[in-house]
């Protein structure tokens, strides 16, 4: 297997496709990542605290007047572009916001403290700000990257490459969001620092309650070699059909599909809903200081509490975070209440013999009304009792659950849908009527505009422009299918 250094792009386009043998092997390789290098020990700690930066800017067709055949760009090169409008005035204060902790846990450990971070960039972020000349950002990053020394203390989270939304995403692209994210942070840090990415962040914390759609969302992370997932508090429920008792321990997802087909995975409970406070001013610490070791099978452990923000977005993360970060860190060390990275925190429960088998059980919410619906577990069952449910409540919908309730990624998009969807339809029919070299640059430019036509922004921010941009880019994929396969 040829794991030599990857091109970070081709032909102007991301690489992020070509190397699926790899990406298997990868996979495959299972041994623990962060446990042979951790400062940590399990029976030295009363709770434990986690917490992610998410990072995100869509790519969108605005580098020139006419949106037909404007240049595809990062919405960060837009903001320096057009500094009078809007927020843009803070796009320079974003860029140091996505390098920033290039700096930080470096200068943490200098001083003898023990920080922990987990990342989560899109696939549109990274290869946006190498395009627009920004590649400084990702070289700040490279070193609590790959450097031996540094790496235990930050964790990489997956993610889809287009930040797309799992339930409003064409079930076949799931995979193809999530490989090309491996492959282009591959090509940026290298097959090492890939091997050691175990967890992942959906979008949106955006969780797919649909039984076919959360099955086949399990599946392609457990092909892609994820050990975990983060997961939203209110968007699971028990077996019973209760929200959550044991919110600071991991859980094990079920996912069952319309056959009766089940796969489970672990999944670390983000709680509450979203604010950049609870990262900014580190409340998951506070949290983390009331709470006491659990009995997790026959074995008592640390809970942790864990939470996501925005890295960038608002003034308490881009001014608040970092001294608060800082200061946050100064108050422990190894023992008692302490930060943890996720997959660390697992790889420790395992070598203390917790197996994931002994983790509470959850699956997606409201699939307990849906599965009371089914009689015969069949292909097609869980849409027979959707439509079952809804003769009784219009209003039942299962298109799934994210960090706000107050939010729909499907209702009132149909306009944008409609062509995403018939985009990903003809994409997977020409590539699966021929052989296609997929380091081809009809694959890769294919590729390229149906996971950007997917991302979440062009329904995040309501009607007008941005629902456009999405409907452009479905346009110039569907014009390539046409022409150049």
């Amino acid at each position: 297997m040829d794991f030599s250094p990857l091109p970070e792009m081709v032909d102007g386009l991301p690489n992020f496709c070509g190397a699926e043998d790899q990406l298997e092997q990868i996979a495959r390789n299972q041994k623990p990542v962060f446990l042979p290098e951790t400062n940590l020990r399990l029976d030295r700690l009363r709770a434990v605290f986690g917490v992610a930066l998410h990072q995100h800017q869509p790519l969108i067709p605005a580098g020139g007047g006419d949106i037909r055949t404007a240049e595809t760009i990062s919405n960060l090169d837009v903001m320096f572009r057009n500094p009078g409008s809007g927020d843009n005035h803070n796009a320079g204060v974003f860029a140091e916001c996505y390098a920033r902790m290039g700096e930080i846990i470096p200068e943490l450990v200098h001083q003898g403290k023990n920080p922990r971070i987990m990342l989560d960039y899109s696939g549109e972020l990274l290869y946006g700000l190498r395009k627009m000349g920004r590649g400084d950002v990702l070289e700040r990053l490279r070193g609590i990257t790959c450097d031996g020394h540094l790496r235990k203390y930050v964790e990489w989270l997956g993610t889809m490459w287009g930040h797309a939304v799992a339930s409003s995403t064409p079930l076949p692209d799931l995979k193809l969001h999530m490989r090309a994210w491996q492959q282009n942070f591959a090509a940026i840090y290298g097959w090492d620092a890939l091997s050691r990415v175990r967890g992942f962040s959906p979008p949106e914390m955006h969780l797919p309650n649909h039984p076919d759609a959360c099955y086949e969302f399990v599946k392609a992370l457990k092909e892609c070699g994820y050990r975990w997932v983060l997961i939203q508090e209110h968007t699971v429920e028990t077996l019973e059909g209760q929200g959550l008792k044991e919110r600071h321990l991991p859980h094990r997802l079920f996912a069952r599909n319309s056959a009766g087909e089940e796969l489970t995975i672990a999944a670390i409970i983000k709680t509450q809903g979203s604010d950049t406070k609870l990262v900014a001013q580190m409340q998951p610490f506070y949290e983390a200081q009331t709470l006491q070791r659990k009995e997790l099978g026959k074995t008592w452990v640390p809970p942790i509490v864990t939470q996501i923000g925005d890295g960038e977005n608002g003034g308490v993360m881009m001014n608040e975070f970092p001294s608060c970060f800082r200061q946050t860190v100064s108050r422990f060390g190894t023992d008692d209440v302490v930060n943890a990275n996720g997959t660390e925190y697992l790889e420790m429960l395992e070598a203390a013999g917790v197996k994931e088998s002994a983790f509470p059980s959850c699956r997606p919410v409201g699939q307990g009304a849906l599965f009371a619906r089914i009689k015969k577990w069949e292909p097609g069952a869980a849409d027979k009792a959707i439509a079952d449910i809804k003769r009784e409540k219009p209003d039942f919908t299962m298109d799934g659950g994210s960090w706000t309730n107050n939010i729909s990624w499907v209702k009132g998009y149909e306009n944008l849908l409609t062509p995403m969807n018939k985009l990903s339809a003809r994409f997977h029919e020409v590539i699966g009527q021929r052989k296609v070299d997929r380091n081809s640059k009809a694959y890769r430019n294919a590729l390229f505009h149906l996971l950007t036509a997917e991302t979440s922004c062009f329904r995040y921010w309501g009607q007008g422009v941005w629902p456009e941009y999405g409907r452009e880019l479905c346009r110039r994929g569907s014009e390539i299918l046409a022409h150049d396969f």
